[in-house]
């Protein structure tokens, strides 16, 4: 899109479905970099991929010319056809948080992106979404907010 600028950083979260740890440790590394892939083929820059076996944090770059939910739809749909080639039964939550980052902000989020085995030792990933819901003042109804 000819003359659109934009500098939107979002920091989204989604689990499993049904917060299955259906993403093992040794293939951690391998759906991390396939989210990278999938920005590069659709021009959304990927600065940082993490998660635990529930769950998955991605920051991206969101370009001018698709919607927030277009691009997380297109990160989860094929990330998920990828995961079904590797392990069968495999899918994601129907919903997704997305946060807004503030470019002063990056390096700390990417660094929280890359220390999830550490995080993960201390709280779930149930404690974590509110956390970060609660933190950007999201509205919620805790009976709906994990499915």
């Amino acid at each position: 899109m000819s003359h659109s600028y934009g500098q939107i950083h979002v920091h989204a979260v989604f689990s499993t479905k049904d917060r299955r740890d259906l993403i093992s440790k040794a293939l951690q590394p391998q759906l991390w970099a396939y989210l990278v892939g999938i920005g590069k083929h659709h021009d959304i820059f990927v600065p940082a991929v993490g998660g635990a076996a529930d769950h998955a944090h991605i920051l991206f770059q969101l370009p001018t010319n698709l919607t927030l939910a277009s691009a997380i739809l297109l990160l989860k749909s094929n990330s998920s056809k990828w995961m079904n080639t590797q392990q069968r039964m495999f899918a994601w939550q129907e919903g997704y948080g997305a946060f807004s980052v503030s470019t002063s902000n990056l390096g700390a989020v990417m660094r929280y992106i890359q220390n999830q085995e550490a995080h993960h030792r201390e709280i779930t990933f149930e404690q974590e979404y509110l956390a970060l819901l609660k933190k950007h003042a999201i509205k919620f109804d805790p009976k709906y907010v994990l499915g």
